[in-house]
């Protein structure tokens, strides 16, 4: 019994289908098959039914998928423990972040990584949370800044940095107009929309739910909270964005702050379970937790 066919086993389970899985393994979908047969054969059980909708496990599978799991986090902690001993990490992560490099204290992680660990190299992507979250349980990112509510997410493990406050950002115009606007009077304007699953829009449905009414996306939508800020400022709509983007620009004359309502939600740093966690992706969360202590 090889590890990688164990990783092959445990992609598939995941993934639920042959191609996808050679993706994730970086091989082919005939390898990904004979790699469970041989699996299969030596282990002298079906671990999975091949169906018209891709691979399902069997109660053997389903069984037997915990203690393969395990046995992978153990072997990477054991290549783990190696490279410190070498006093090695090194190699390329691929770094999710969103949309504020210094909400994030990017620089500062950044800087702590080259200083300590010059021989890890970063390929940042920018994106949603939600993106950066599946990118991460289909193992196409090494780890991620998020924004998000949740406390547990199948296959990441997340580590919260800070709470990050949340508040309704009026147009200068329409708070002039309406010195204590109710919520039903809100409701009433158009609203800045964020991709459905982003953390932002999760606030707005509850906001929305809270009045008695479903928020339907009908006007202007952005995909960053710089952007709904700019565009609340330019009198668009209604939005929600951080406390201290919202205060920043209030200060600036750009728009107003709702007084009847705050959230929260945390910036996490986001990677796949412990055992899993290369040399580098190590140096990487090392650095980003003394920027945030």
């Amino acid at each position: 019994m090889e590890l990688y066919q164990l990783k092959t086993f445990v992609a598939v389970a995941q993934e639920g289908h042959l191609t996808r899985a050679a993706e994730r393994v970086f091989t082919s979908p005939p390898a990904v098959s004979a790699q469970v047969k041989a699996l299969e054969d030596e282990l002298g059980v079906r671990l999975f039914d091949r169906t018209p909708r891709g691979m399902v496990l069997t109660e053997e599978g389903r069984r037997l998928l915990d203690d393969a799991e395990r046995t992978l986090a153990s072997a990477g902690r054991l290549r783990s423990a190696a490279a410190q001993l070498r006093g090695a990490a090194q190699g390329v992560v691929r770094f999710g972040t969103v949309s504020d490099p210094i909400a994030l204290r990017l620089g500062d992680a950044l800087l702590r990584l080259a200083q300590r660990n010059p021989q890890v190299t970063l390929q940042l992507q920018q994106g949603l949370s939600s993106e950066m979250l599946l990118m991460l349980q289909r193992g196409e990112l090494d780890c991620a800044y998020v924004m998000t509510d949740h406390e547990d997410v199948p296959g990441v493990q997340l580590q919260r940095l800070a709470t990050v406050d949340l508040v309704v950002a009026l147009p200068t115009a329409f708070a002039e107009a309406h010195p204590d606007p109710s919520l039903a009077d809100l409701m009433t304007q158009p609203w800045i929309g964020t991709p459905a699953g982003c953390v932002l829009r999760t606030h707005i449905d509850a906001l929305f739910a809270a009045g008695g009414r479903d928020y339907r996306e009908e006007g202007a939508s952005a995909s960053t909270e710089g952007v709904v800020r700019s565009m609340v400022a330019s009198g668009m709509g209604v939005g929600v964005v951080r406390l201290d983007q919202a205060e920043q620009a209030e200060r600036q004359g750009e728009l107003r702050i709702w007084k009847h309502w705050r959230a929260h939600t945390w910036i996490c740093f986001a990677s796949p379970p412990e055992g899993r966690l290369s040399p580098a992706t190590l140096a990487v969360r090392s650095a980003v937790q003394e920027a945030w202590s």
